[in-house]
């Protein structure tokens, strides 16, 4: 039987949970059935109908009253909209695309997520002693999937990004995988990072060996830094090691002239919800600043600090609008 599409699932979901917010006692008892009924036809059903429940509650959306009448979108919409009919019926369209895309966006990652063997929420860090000893941090919202053997130790990177202490074990290998390359530890620290299509290696301590396939391995030292594609290991650059790993362990972004939205695509990872920013508009601003990604409201208001020209507003907590509009339109 050929499964439903996620993101028509999800806007399924949306659907039956706007409808959850009728006017009429009677059909939201009716919305309320068919909702249940909806969620045990299919686990992928009950599966997004949760992650996206879940989601209304980061939007601070969700309410029991004392009563006990559960009305999740009555509530996001109260949230969002004046009550006029015509009004809250514009607010449940957007709440659905909200909804729909937000649950989208992570169905094809959720389930590689949810499944690893170690993972971090977003906003939170988590170090793990693996059984040789060896140390794994992960980043916010990242995770792995650990498998030793008698004759390897590999650690594959799903998702975000790890800072890695090896144990010595001169009969077993330790290798990260991080699907665009093995990197084969010669040494013992080192920080690894998926990046899209890419693979960002640190190396603190020692070295490593960078392997992409059909290309020849690669040597990483202390104190360089590798961009690694499916096109092989790029220009190795310097890195101060000492700086990189303070940063980790600060929970710190430490940024040197770089483009705003790329300092904003970090804010991003390690808050929970949407930070929304046009980079075309914002392209002409560079950022050089010591940010706390453990406290992402202070990193933004950092921003504002030293750049008045932009507006941060903050919708609610988990949906941040981020633009620099010309003097004159500002206060519109």
């Amino acid at each position: 039987m050929m499964r439903a599409r996620p993101d028509i699932v999800a806007e399924q979901a949306a659907h039956w949970i706007v409808q959850l917010s009728a006017d009429d006692p009677a059909e939201r008892e009716q919305a309320r059935a068919g909702y249940a009924a909806w969620k045990a036809a299919d686990p992928l059903h009950a599966t997004t109908a949760a992650g996206m429940e879940n989601l209304l509650g980061q939007l601070h959306a969700v309410r029991e009253p004392a009563g006990g009448d559960h009305r999740p979108a009555r509530a996001a919409l109260a949230a969002i909209a004046p009550q006029r009919r015509r009004l809250r019926r514009l607010a449940a369209a957007s709440v659905v695309a909200m909804l729909v895309l937000g649950t989208a966006m992570v169905a094809s990652e959720r389930p590689a997520y949810l499944l690893a063997d170690l993972r971090s929420p977003t906003g939170a860090w988590r170090t793990h002693t693996l059984a040789d000893g060896s140390r794994l941090t992960l980043g916010s919202h990242s995770a792995v999937n650990v498998h030793f053997s008698a004759g390897e130790r590999h650690v594959e990177l799903v998702r975000g990004d790890i800072l890695v202490d090896v144990a010595k074990d001169a009969q077993r290998p330790f290798i990260v995988d991080s699907g665009q390359a093995a990197i084969r530890a010669l040494g013992t620290r080192f920080t690894v990072r998926r990046d899209g299509d890419a693979t960002i290696l640190n190396m603190l301590e020692s070295k490593v060996s960078a392997q992409v396939p059909r290309h020849p391995a690669s040597i990483v030292q202390a104190g360089q830094r590798a961009r690694i594609t499916h096109d092989g290991v790029g220009t190795l650059t310097a890195i101060d090691a000492a700086s990189v790993q303070e940063a980790w362990r600060a929970h710190q972004l430490v940024v040197d002239d770089l483009p705003l939205a790329e300092v904003l695509d970090e804010l991003a990872r390690h808050r929970p919800g949407q930070l929304h920013y046009d980079r075309a508009q914002i392209a002409g601003i560079r950022v050089a600043a010591v940010l706390p990604l453990d406290d992402t409201d202070k990193a933004l208001q950092l921003l504002i600090d030293n750049f008045p020209q932009l507006r941060i507003r903050m919708l609610t907590r988990y949906l941040v609008m981020v633009d620099a509009p010309d003097p004159g339109t500002a206060k519109k």
